[in-house]
């Protein structure tokens, strides 16, 4: 008897032949997906690691120069950039919070070559730019503004968020540029360039304006660059406070946010809105309004303000028929009523200006005379 495994066998191994290479195509696809993922994803590092391709890296810049015929050296430590250490050097200076003994920044002080500080903390910018003090934040400056030919051909730039920079002294030639946030001067044969922000030389930013020019124009300077970024904390950290270790830029944004929250909160809180006009649940006659504001008057004795009241009613109809205007002097006032009355002008004056009565009784007879000579001068 014939088995129907013997006509399905052939079927199978053609399906193999074919499918084998479709499989084989599919784990082609895959390994070079996975090599190209890779290959161009970006490489971690430190903020401006030279070796790191994340927007806040320098492989960027790093590459142009060494394109361009500059040596770039890169740095971990104080012992390779003393190892490196020449007069054509620029030694580049990142990272410096990670610098916090003084021993070791005395070393680099006194290391030949010219330097380009970026973004230092103070305790490194006094000890690297000694003839240099903070002077403020300057934020997204973007014209030169100065005749510093590394800056003149770069032109605009987007420096973000930076420190401004001034001299100690005034024996001090220094120039500045972007509104003091890259500055420059010589002191004992060597050039010290100091700029208050990094972000225009990372890669995320170096396409910006002409942020890739002026990366340029300063960190290749000279033929020879040592790119020093701390791999770790130099020195013991017990000599540094937190203080030294916070940038000096924080304090100022810390300032103006905290001025920015009290014109924020004067402006809220003067904004009362518009005056809305409701109508009252109820009308109600005049003459109620009057009896019930003088029983309130005459529950708190309060004679001087139901007198002013008399007086203020009356001197606003008699004013119109005097041809007077309501600013008019107190005297002329007095002097235009005692004569179409015929009375004493000084009677009128006490009647008009004077005192507030002593009693009800007084305030009752201040009112009839008021409503007397208000009668007076309209039939005058």
């Amino acid at each position: 008897m014939t088995h129907p495994a013997t006509a399905v066998g052939p079927t199978v191994r053609q399906r193999w032949r074919t499918g084998r290479w479709v499989l084989l195509a599919l784990l082609v696809v895959a390994v070079i997906a996975t090599v190209g993922t890779y290959l161009t994803a970006p490489k971690p590092g430190t903020p401006m690691d030279p070796q790191s391709t994340s927007p806040d890296g320098t492989r960027a810049l790093v590459t142009l120069l060494r394109d361009g015929g500059v040596e770039v050296i890169e740095a971990g430590s104080v012992a390779d950039v003393e190892r490196a250490a020449r007069e054509d050097t620029l030694i580049v200076f990142a990272e410096t919070g990670l610098l916090t003994d003084e021993d070791r920044l005395r070393r680099l002080a006194e290391l030949p070559g010219d330097r380009l500080l970026v973004e230092p903390v103070s305790r490194a910018r006094e000890a690297l730019a000694p003839e240099l003090r903070a002077d403020g934040v300057s934020s997204f400056t973007v014209e030169p503004d100065c005749d510093l030919p590394a800056a003149e051909r770069a032109g605009d730039a987007d420096l973000g968020l930076t420190e401004s920079y001034r001299a100690t002294s005034e024996e001090v030639r220094l120039t500045r540029c972007y509104d003091g946030a890259l500055v420059r001067y010589t002191d004992a044969g060597r050039t010290i360039t100091v700029v208050g922000g990094s972000s225009f030389m990372t890669n995320g930013a170096l396409l910006e304006r002409g942020n890739a020019a002026l990366a340029m124009n300063l960190a290749g300077a000279a033929p020879r660059v040592i790119w020093f970024v701390p791999q770790q904390r130099e020195g013991d950290t017990g000599d540094a406070s937190l203080a030294d270790l916070i940038p000096d830029q924080v304090g100022w944004i810390v300032l103006q946010l905290a001025l920015a929250v009290v014109l924020l909160a004067i402006w809220q809180g003067r904004r009362l809105g518009p005056l809305v006009a409701e109508s009252l649940p109820v009308v109600i006659r005049a003459s109620e309004t009057v009896e019930g504001r003088g029983r309130l008057y005459r529950s708190r004795r309060a004679r001087d303000r139901a007198a002013d009241a008399l007086r203020t009613g009356t001197l606003g109809r008699l004013l119109p028929r005097l041809g007077l205007a309501a600013t008019a002097p107190t005297h002329t006032v007095t002097q235009a009523v005692a004569t179409r009355t015929g009375a004493e002008p000084t009677a009128v004056a006490d009647l008009l200006y004077g005192p507030a009565p002593a009693t009800d009784a007084d305030l009752v007879t201040l009112a009839r005379q008021l409503d007397d000579i208000e009668r007076q001068v309209a039939h005058s």
